[in-house]
């Protein structure tokens, strides 16, 4: 593969942040009939975050911000970690439209892909603006924003720091994305602007309910530039049992960037869980969020929960590991890592705190 002449680095997920990114639900979106349930599940996440960093709210509108407001106040979050922004949107998967940021020449510049519903499959002209918008609102204090005309997720793709990028076939070579790009000239763009020298592609791997195309954060995780953690599924007769077995044969075949095959640990997936109208739910333990000290891993009551929070806590010694029942979260088909984007430590932020005043 070329190598990247850009300068550009695309961080770990590990590396040091500024800030995460949440959409708070709203009344007018998909999340209407879950939102007493779901909206605790992001007070949660909110409440972890802010005790080690900063966080980005997204809302709907003013009635809105006054709303998530009283919900943080009552769960007594810092406030002064909070920048919430009035921004419109369709839905709250703020990792597959919100900004990706890389590091060039050792200051941070936003990219803002392409973002079209997965596919062409849900509404996404106001998700696709939201990055922009925020931009427009000072969210990012002068970090430059770079659009790039490229159908991109940010849940579609897993990098370890070291150049190596990790993704789906499936997704990034559906023909409802980028059409008119093949592997090799896809590739490329990765390097281009992402400033990644390596590309590992998985042609197996699904979750029932997922409407991604299968999003490796669901699948297969860096926890370190050696070891990767994945959904694993050892019941036969469960319906992912064949194709997350063909992913883990594909992920021993892999070798990290000095030739040495991966360390894989194996998280187990719940047990099946369905929504009101009998579709099985994507519930997966590798949609965890690592932030400054810690990772939150999204859990479901199931006797599955210990084991896949005892096998990251063996990846991540360094860091707490914490469950979050993201039970409600599913949904709507997408869990925690999904709802969230992060911001490196190089990235400036506005001084300029937008909650409302009483």
């Amino acid at each position: 593969m070329s190598e990247n002449p850009s300068g550009r680095w695309l961080p770990a997920e590990w590396a040091p942040q500024s800030a995460i990114i949440l959409t708070w639900p709203h009344l007018h979106s998909d999340w209407k009939p879950w939102l007493p349930a779901v909206e605790p599940v992001y007070v949660e996440i909110s409440r972890q975050i802010t005790l080690r960093q900063d966080l980005f709210i997204n809302c709907f509108d003013e009635s809105h911000q006054h709303h998530i407001k009283t919900l943080l106040l009552t769960a007594d979050i810092d406030l002064s970690r909070i920048h919430c922004y009035r921004v419109t949107f369709n839905d709250s998967w703020v990792r597959d439209y919100g900004p990706i940021t890389v590091l060039e020449n050792n200051q941070a510049k936003l990219l803002d892909f392409h973002f079209n519903g997965w596919g062409n499959k849900h509404e996404s002209r106001l998700d696709n603006r939201v990055t922009r918008c925020l931009h427009q609102l000072g969210a990012f204090s002068d970090t430059p924003v770079e659009s790039i005309d490229l159908v991109l997720e940010g849940g579609s793709i897993e990098v370890d720091g070291c150049g190596t990028l990790l993704t789906t076939s499936k997704c990034q070579l559906s023909s409802e994305r980028n059409p008119q790009l093949s592997q090799s000239k896809l590739e490329l763009e990765f390097v281009q602007h992402l400033g990644i020298n390596r590309v590992l592609w998985l042609e197996h791997g699904y979750l029932a309910g997922d409407d991604t195309d299968s999003h490796i954060d669901t699948l297969a995780r860096f926890c370190d530039p050696h070891t990767i953690a994945y959904s694993d599924c050892i019941d036969p007769n469960d319906e992912h049992y064949q194709e997350l077995k063909a992913m883990e044969k594909e992920l021993q075949a892999l070798v990290d960037s000095t030739g040495a095959p991966y360390k894989l640990i194996p998280l187990p997936i719940p047990l099946a869980i369905h929504s009101r109208d009998g579709q099985r739910l994507p519930a997966s333990y590798a949609n965890f969020l690592i932030i400054n000290g810690a990772v939150l891993v999204p859990i479901y009551q199931d006797p599955a929960d210990a084991i896949a929070l005892a096998a990251l806590k063996n990846c991540f010694p360094d860091r707490e590991v914490i469950g979050i029942d993201c039970r409600p979260l599913i949904e709507q088909y997408g869990s925690l890592h999904c709802a969230t984007m992060q911001l490196p430590a190089a990235m400036q932020l506005s001084a300029t705190m937008q909650l409302p005043e009483e």
